[in-house]
């Protein structure tokens, strides 16, 4: 049951009988009904409306004499207040409570409710004043609904009323609607201690939570601190009442005295919840207080809440029974009863320190002097703290211990194990010896390369395998382990001659020795196994015992196999490459020796210079060709075909041929490049390539020529050289249909023609322009020089970076 009555309005007892709030004045069992006013001639009820009258009445009259009494409860605190500073009798503290009320102008309660926060100076009347300094306008009556809701909450019989108490006198007033308390079990689980403002049916399906459940209240016991939800819903977060109100805000407070949490509680809001002033949340942190204080004295209603035992004789009893070295740690708390340390209450006979100091200088001693370094943040005291507060186990295999000794801090690596028992913790630790890591560094090393060791006793016959040893024959580690002598049983019969040298050079010559064999498992796999295992002998040289290892190769094994196939792969592809680029080669060289030249045609002399790429694997489609035509014109031309190795020098044994071909028919140069371009898009597979082409009349000195994507020639005249005009002409193979134009050009005795590729003047890190400027600039510095020695100064000057094929053609006109 809860109080009903209103901040600021007196108690049952200073009002005149029979004026209660909230109910008519000569309220009967037999009055019209409520809201109805007396003489409306409204119709007698029926038998049955005046009975749910009458328990409408009594449960109003009920609601009164609670509020009644927390409120007598506040002003009997302050009348004992009044006793202990006038030294007066209860009879004059009443008095002077009344007289002191009627010269203020307020209520006796309300001048209790001040009273009492002057004299306690507690964690309420520090909300009470710090809301009342912040507020605008002066609330009196929140120190009256904090103290009534103190009242209730100490002398409520569970923590049902609690609930009820905190609700009507103190939340309500905040909005909002319905408040739970949980009691925080020592295994994380959770139990509805109370609630109010929620339907009976929805607090009976949340009567307990399990552990690991995540709910708001969990969020808080585990966080350790106040949780806002401003709506449950966006949370996703279930709790009590959550379909009820599924929009609405709440916030989850631990409950908890001198550090521990042992209960959470939980308020909730109709609507979205908008963030709090600091006072209310100090204000609902005040009522959490109040809570854990419920929570601690009183069982749950209809429930016997699990109270931490007050006796530590079990759990010394059980701290004396363990292996393991273990602390019983109990909280120490500050002169504000806030947790400051732990105590080390008893430590049991097992008990390493890892500064090797006595367990009698450390009994009774607290933690942080014993360990100061423990207070670092993250480090052992941060977990023992945690696991004291919410009751969650720790548990860590490699921790850091450090101890001062000396002012000299010792580190240790130990195992932890922290958990609480009642208001106790028990923490367990083992120090992690060298012999115990190195074991454990071994068993690890063993496991990831896959070892499996073994010691055979040759006078008892006893065999010892290790785990992993089991692992690699497939047995399991019930089987008998197999002795040495019975290993050619469980290999494969073509291994069987390296296994006797093995066995043979192990027992009877008394040697290390090993041997690689292929087992066959029970199971039917085969595993590429390497033993390796050395005698052990007395003085006298016999044999004592057997150890060694096996060691699973498969994997090693099969990634030889592959490498092996890859390498014979590789071999096969570099000699086919190495076979392709040598007839590559050949084929160029025979169609296009290096040097050609000079020879003479009508009144030109021609001189041919080609040098190869620097590497053999990049033989290109660089050629000329130069030959005199039936109609007595002499074709020249120069191409070079996309691409390198034995496709491109088809590509231009084929393009070198047709053209010589195509220009007996007297066509111009022109027309010769279109058919050769059908020739290219037809007659080739996929092939792409430049060609510049010539035809010189030795009867008119005239030279026709036409490109196809190919760099113009350069004419050197007087000692001056230039480049000739780009005439438009697109590259062989690109379209079907292609036009290309002419130009003409009137020789002079004495004009050099320079026709080129482009692995003369080609660089990664220069425009064409530039290179083409540089050639121009070349070729003039060699004009005095025969027309051989002008091509080699060309090719030497070079500053082509490409690593190409190159083919200068210097026609020099007599």
């Amino acid at each position: 049951m809860h109080s009903s009555r209103r901040p600021g309005e007196p108690a049952a007892e200073d009002r005149p009988p029979g004026d209660a709030p909230g109910a008519p004045a000569g309220d009967t069992p037999g009055s019209p009904v409520p809201g109805l006013p007396a003489g409306s001639g409204a119709p007698a009820l029926p038998s049955l409306g005046r009975l749910a009258a009458t328990v409408e009445r009594l449960r109003l009259e009920v609601r009164q004499a609670h509020a009644a009494a927390d409120g007598r409860g506040v002003i009997e605190l302050a009348k004992g207040v009044l006793v202990e500073r006038l030294r007066c009798g209860p009879a004059e503290a009443a008095r002077q409570l009344d007289s002191l009320a009627g010269q203020s102008n307020v209520s006796p309660l309300e001048l209790a409710a001040e009273i009492v926060n002057q004299a306690a100076h507690d964690r309420l009347a520090e909300v009470t004043r710090t809301f009342l300094e912040r507020t605008a306008a002066d609330d009196p009556s929140l120190g009256v609904r904090l103290r009534t809701a103190e009242s209730g909450a100490l002398a409520a019989g569970d923590a049902q009323a609690v609930a009820e108490s905190l609700l009507q006198n103190a939340l309500a007033p905040l909005g909002a609607t319905a408040v739970a308390v949980w009691a925080a079990g020592p295994d994380e689980s959770l139990a509805l201690a109370g609630c109010a403002g929620f339907p009976a049916g929805e607090a009976g399906r949340w009567r307990y939570v399990p552990p690991g459940v995540a709910t708001p209240a969990r969020r808080a016991l585990l966080e350790r601190r106040a949780v806002w939800f401003p709506s449950l819903a966006e949370s996703g977060l279930p709790s009590v009442g959550h379909r009820e109100v599924p929009g609405g805000g709440r916030v989850t407070v631990p409950a908890g005295t001198g550090g521990r949490i042992i209960g959470v509680l939980e308020i909730c809001w109709p609507e979205p919840l908008e963030p709090q002033p600091p006072r209310v949340e100090r204000q609902i942190e005040a009522l959490a207080e109040l809570c854990a204080h419920a929570l601690e004295t009183r069982p749950a209603c209809g429930t016997a809440l699990p109270a931490p035992p007050r006796d530590l004789v079990e759990l010394v009893d059980l701290t004396d029974g363990l292996h393991d070295p273990a602390l019983v740690l109990r909280p120490h708390l500050d002169a504000n009863g806030r947790l400051a340390d732990f105590r080390i209450h008893h430590i049991n006979a097992r008990f390493v320190d890892p500064a090797g100091r006595p367990r009698g200088v450390l009994a009774g001693t607290l933690l942080l002097e014993a360990y100061p370094l423990a207070a670092d943040g993250g480090g052992l005291f941060d977990k023992v703290e945690r696991v004291h507060a919410t009751g969650e186990p720790f548990r860590a295999e490699r921790m850091a211990l450090t101890a001062l000794v000396d002012e000299v801090p010792l580190t240790a690596v130990a195992g932890i194990s922290v958990s609480r028992h009642g208001d106790s913790v028990l923490l367990i630790w083992r120090v992690q010896d060298e012999a115990a890591r190195l074991a454990s560094l071994l068993q690890h090393a063993q496991r990831l390369g896959r070892i499996g060791g073994f010691e055979e006793n040759a006078l008892t016959g006893e065999i010892t395998w290790n785990d992993q040893l089991f692992d690699l024959y497939g047995l399991p580690p019930t089987a008998p382990p197999v002795p040495l002598a019975g290993l050619p049983g469980h290999a494969h019969p073509d291994d069987g001659n390296d296994i006797g040298r093995f066995l043979r050079a192990l027992l009877h010559h008394r040697r290390p020795a090993s041997a690689a064999f292929r087992l066959q498992r029970p199971d039917g796999v085969t595993r590429h196994i390497r033993v390796v295992a050395e005698p052990v002998l007395d003085e006298g040289g016999h044999l004592l015992a057997t150890r060694g290892a096996y060691q699973d190769i498969s994997a090693q094994h099969w990634t030889e196999v592959a490498l092996a196939a890859t390498r014979d792969r590789l071999a096969h592809t570099e000699q086919q490459a190495a076979e392709r680029n040598r007839l590559a080669r050949q084929l160029q060289h025979a169609i296009m020796p290096p040097t050609r030249g000079p020879f003479d045609v009508s009144d030109l002399r021609v001189s041919v210079r080609y040098r190869p790429a620097e590497s053999d694997h990049l033989v290109g489609g660089d050629w000329y060709d130069t030959v005199v035509l039936p109609s007595g014109e002499v074709l020249l031309s120069i191409g070079d075909v996309a691409g390198h190795g034995i496709e491109a020098a088809t590509g231009m044994v084929v393009l070198r041929n047709a053209l010589r071909g195509l220009a007996a028919t007297g066509a111009g140069p022109g027309q010769l490049l279109a058919w050769l371009n059908l020739v290219t898009c037809h007659l080739t597979d996929n092939v792409t390539a430049t060609a510049l082409c010539a035809l010189y009349d030795p009867e008119t000195r005239v030279l026709r020529w036409a490109r196809a994507g190919h760099l113009p020639p350069v004419l050197l005249r007087g000692g001056r050289t230039a480049g000739l005009p780009m005439v438009g002409g697109l590259i062989l193979g690109a379209l079907d249909e292609a036009e290309y134009g002419e130009e003409r050009l009137t020789l002079e005795a004495g004009d050099v023609l320079l026709m080129y590729t482009d692995g003369l003047v080609e660089r990664r890190d220069g425009s064409l322009d530039e290179s083409l400027n540089r050639l121009l600039t070349t070729a003039e510095g060699a004009a005095a020089v025969p027309l051989e020695q002008r091509l080699d100064h060309l090719l030497t000057h070079s500053n082509s970076d490409t690593d190409d094929d190159t083919c200068v053609i210097g026609v020099e006109l007599r």
